[in-house]
């Protein structure tokens, strides 16, 4: 079995695979001070729960945005798990798609852009909710092209919060109409509407820039709740990260 780890900004999330099939998922928030010791003490009753045992893992991969905590989760898999992970970013892992942008670029956009070619034939825009909005563009020949990075949903209530005196801390929310009829549905509406109009113009423009027709992919925490909101966003595929990781350590596993 295979056990996949995404660490972005907010969450690190793991995963267990049986081939193609998922055996169980959990989250944890990030923390780069957190052990190798604590991440297992934690992992390992969930997978227990769910089945899986640490013997039967037999291969990792990792993606991570946030340095701090790469060490111990490659500790983690060496010493509880006694394989060494496959780490997307490092020149030895192959991807199997070109990068046509000059680095760094963040290890979950890359695996999102190998995850959507497997979904929908490019050419592609997959946006992804998660502590930043990010838009990626991926050509017809499955390469990535670049893309757009905007704050993250919860960064901006937390900054709207934060940088005013009298607003309060709210969770986002679809809101029944746009007029806000007192400051709580007005600052739900700001947030929720205001991301809809962000989504819907910069799909717009990179569209118009491309000059062809794109399938638009949303993904992340936050992509059911906008889903449905635009007609901008084509399919809903909250896995997409994951199954991109997976492919990964399946090109560089199987013999050429």
């Amino acid at each position: 079995m295979l056990l996949a780890i995404n660490a972005n900004n907010t969450n690190v999330k793991f995963a267990v695979f049986d081939g193609t099939a998922v055996k169980g998922d959990w989250r944890l928030s990030t923390s780069g001070s957190r052990t190798a010791d604590e991440y297992m003490v934690w992992l390992d009753h969930l997978m227990g729960l769910a089945g899986v045992r640490a013997k039967d893992i037999d291969g990792a991969i990792l993606a991570t945005v946030v340095p701090q905590t790469l060490f111990n989760l490659r500790q983690l898999c060496r010493r509880y798990f006694h394989t060494d992970p496959l780490v997307v970013g490092d020149p030895a892992v192959k991807l199997g798609i070109k990068v046509l942008i000059d680095p760094p670029i963040g290890a979950d956009r890359l695996a999102n852009a190998v995850g959507g070619n497997l979904l929908v034939q490019a050419p592609l825009i997959i946006v992804d909710f998660g502590t930043a909005t990010t838009f990626d563009v991926i050509s017809a020949t499955g390469d990535y092209c670049g893309g757009v990075i905007a704050p993250g949903i919860n960064l901006s209530l937390e900054a709207l919060h934060s940088s005013t005196a009298m607003l309060p801390r709210i969770a986002v929310e679809r809101p029944t109409r746009v007029i806000g009829t007192d400051t709580l549905t007005a600052m739900q509406s700001g947030i929720y509407w205001g991301y809809v109009s962000l989504i819907e113009g910069v799909v717009a423009r990179i569209k118009a820039e491309w000059g062809g027709a794109m399938t638009v992919i949303a993904t992340g925490g936050l992509a059911p709740l906008f889903f449905g909101a635009t007609p901008m966003l084509e399919r809903l595929e909250p896995e997409i990260t994951m199954r991109g990781l997976v492919e990964i350590y399946r090109r560089n596993r199987t013999p050429a």
